[in-house]
């Protein structure tokens, strides 16, 4: 059998610097509660002993600049700043040395939230894709390759329309980035195409039509997002 019933739409890329080509989102993996004082302000104890993930379609990324409108179904819409990793070779049950080569480069991410419905979710034990797997909320920058940036205690910082919302450091991040793809290579063969969300610092909140999101990490391509009326 060949062709497909319907057209079937192209993998969205991530502009990378230095590069003409784009790099393909093809999964899109992010890590829970990886900073403490966000777990603490969403009243919930932290998970040192390994880290957790939930996903999000890469049908669903969007790149820096763009305006999203205000999703349907919610009224406390939270903007969650984070460092994004993404995979350039395959890798599987990796040690910490092949999961550090695994990572081809960084970026600044916003991780877009339904909190409204999240937190239901949560209260009934209930999967969160409708709070987090929503259309438009896998924001990207310019991602910078591994080769010109060293995870280390880079502020990692979000305002709304100009006022400062988070405010913190890589340094406190509970799971590295190396960590989490040698842990999450245990469950998966990860490949080029894979996108890792480290996860939100404390700070995070809702946003409405009008707001302008902008973000950044020192030594990365800043991010902006613009909260557009609803549809």
């Amino acid at each position: 059998m060949t062709g497909t019933l319907f057209p079937t739409p192209a993998f969205p890329t991530i502009p990378v610097k230095g590069e003409s080509a784009g790099y393909p989102v093809v999964r899109i993996f992010c890590v829970g509660r990886n900073y403490a004082a966000h777990a603490a302000e969403m009243g919930v104890e932290v998970d040192r002993e390994a880290p957790f993930y939930f996903t999000k379609s890469p049908m669903h990324t969007l790149a820096s600049g763009s305006a999203l409108p205000y999703p349907p179904g919610t009224s406390n819409f939270h903007y969650e700043m984070e460092l994004a990793l993404v995979i350039g070779q395959p890798v599987f049950r990796a040690t910490r040395d092949e999961a550090a080569a695994a990572i081809y480069a960084y970026g600044c991410a916003l991780d877009m939230t339904r909190r409204d419905l999240q937190l239901v979710s949560r209260a009934k034990q209930r999967p969160w894709d409708t709070g987090k797997d929503v259309e438009g909320t896998a924001v990207f920058a310019e991602l910078t390759k591994a080769d010109a940036f060293v995870v280390g205690d880079q502020a990692i910082h979000l305002e709304v329309n100009g006022e400062t919302k988070q405010n913190s450091t890589l340094s406190l991040l509970i799971h590295s980035c190396v960590d989490v793809v040698a842990d999450l290579s245990k469950y998966y063969h990860l490949q080029p195409g894979d996108v890792i969300m480290t996860g939100t610092p404390e700070g995070v909140g809702p946003v409405v039509a009008g707001d302008v999101i902008t973000g950044g990490i020192d030594g990365l391509a800043p991010i902006r997002l613009e909260i557009a009326p609803a549809e």
